[in-house]
């Protein structure tokens, strides 16, 4: 029994290695290269612990926020990366990460599997303030890599002030302060001509 569950869990663990091979939009700082969503997942589990006085909801679950943010780009092992400024592609995003979530945890033993499949869900539906935190950080992280980069993804791909301030603006659910400096921010890209006015 205990062989069985081991080999669940190392399947399991070799399964999502490929995480490390998705990539996303967004480059490095030094713009070196793209980022991977392995690389996103641990930057912002990172950002959530180093953030955590700019929360604005004082009893968080950390364990829990990690744990989700460990885990919420896994299912883009099978979906991919969906970039969120491509509106056909975010058509049928959820229905592809549903799918990818079902089959991915299902790997798991069934125990571990659905608390994890119950974290991913959690981040997706956004009800909880762990939920709202965790993805404060997940959208703030792209920003702060385009600020650091002089804004070179939101160029490459034509991004808008607005679109980065409609979907992002959640921010300010979790933490006013980061919300009033991606705001902030986003001005003084604008001005510096990284976004489009």
């Amino acid at each position: 029994m205990k062989t069985d569950r081991l080999q669940q869990q190392l399947r399991f663990l070799a399964e999502i290695d490929q995480l490390k091979s998705v990539l996303r939009r967004t480059t490095l700082i030094d713009k070196s290269r793209l980022e991977n969503s392995a690389e996103h997942s641990w930057h912002v589990a990172l950002m959530a612990l180093v953030l955590a006085e700019h929360r604005d909801t004082e009893d968080l679950d950390f364990l829990r926020v990690v744990k989700m943010l460990l885990i919420h780009d896994i299912v883009e092992v099978d979906a991919g990366d969906t970039f969120c400024y491509d509106i056909e592609a975010n058509r049928d995003k959820l229905q592809r990460e549903c799918e990818a979530a079902d089959r991915i945890f299902r790997l798991l033993p069934d125990d571990v599997g659905s608390d994890l499949r119950s974290l991913w869900d959690e981040f997706e539906e956004q009800a909880t303030p762990e939920a709202q935190y965790a993805s404060a950080m997940d959208r703030l992280q792209p920003i702060l890599q385009n600020l650091n980069s002089q804004g070179n993804a939101w160029q490459q791909h034509s991004i808008r002030r607005e679109q980065v301030l409609s979907r992002n603006r959640h921010i300010g659910e979790a933490s006013q302060s980061l919300w009033d400096y991606v705001k902030r921010s986003v001005t003084e890209a604008t001005d510096k001509g990284w976004l489009i006015d």
